[in-house]
């Protein structure tokens, strides 16, 4: 898990690098939101009544089919 920099407690601006991994934090966590969030909206995983260990492969298989749809 890779957590953000925060302001130093002084009040003064982050260096221009750490703003800059904290965009590219941000910007890869809201892709990663967005995908979960579709994702739930599909039937499959709200209605999902299969044993929770296979959960993983379901996810995945779905992830690489949107992937798929997004490649063209």
């Amino acid at each position: 898990m890779i957590i953000p920099y925060r302001k130093p407690t002084d009040g003064s601006d982050l260096p221009d690098w750490k703003a800059d991994l904290n965009k590219q934090h941000r910007r890869v966590r809201a892709q990663v939101e967005h995908t979960l969030a579709r994702m739930k909206n599909w039937k499959i995983l709200r209605d999902y009544r299969r044993a929770a260990h296979t959960l993983t492969d379901t996810v995945s298989g779905i992830a690489h089919l949107h992937n798929i749809i997004l490649a063209g």
